[in-house]
């Protein structure tokens, strides 16, 4: 039998299977012939699914939030410095003001100035520009 398919045109193999296609829908009318089972079925595994991908993204969350806190606490790590040298903490920290301080004031002008323009019509604003032409 086998042998005889793998021989077989695609249309005989089309036909073959459109025939088993209605043996199969006529068992299942037989079965169940006002579709109440089919109804319930196609609703469980819809509201499967989604109560499953719900549940999968809210443990990725879970997981990634606890990931994040376990970076976080590897990260808080004390840096102990040594204040044995006065005269290097001071001179960075009169450096730090420097840099603030000068950063604060920028050196322009406020004055702003508006023109009026004298030609106001303009091809991007021309509404014959957007209007189709058919012609006649």
């Amino acid at each position: 039998m086998k042998f005889l398919l793998a021989q077989a045109t695609p249309a005989v193999l089309d036909s073959v299977s459109k025939a088993k296609i209605h043996q199969n829908a006529d068992k299942f009318s037989q079965i169940d012939p006002w579709g109440i089972g089919m109804t319930f079925i196609g609703m469980s595994v819809v509201f499967l699914s989604l109560l499953l991908l719900y549940l999968l993204f809210y443990n990725i969350t879970k997981i990634l939030n606890q990931k994040f806190l376990s970076k976080k606490k590897e990260e808080k790590k004390e840096v102990v410095v040594s204040y044995n040298t006065q005269d290097e903490i001071i001179a960075a920290i009169g450096l730090a003001l420097h840099l603030h301080f000068s950063e604060l004031h920028d050196k322009e002008s406020a004055v702003l100035t508006i023109n009026k323009v004298a030609r106001t019509y303009s091809p991007w604003s021309s509404k014959i520009y957007g209007l189709r032409q058919f012609p006649r």
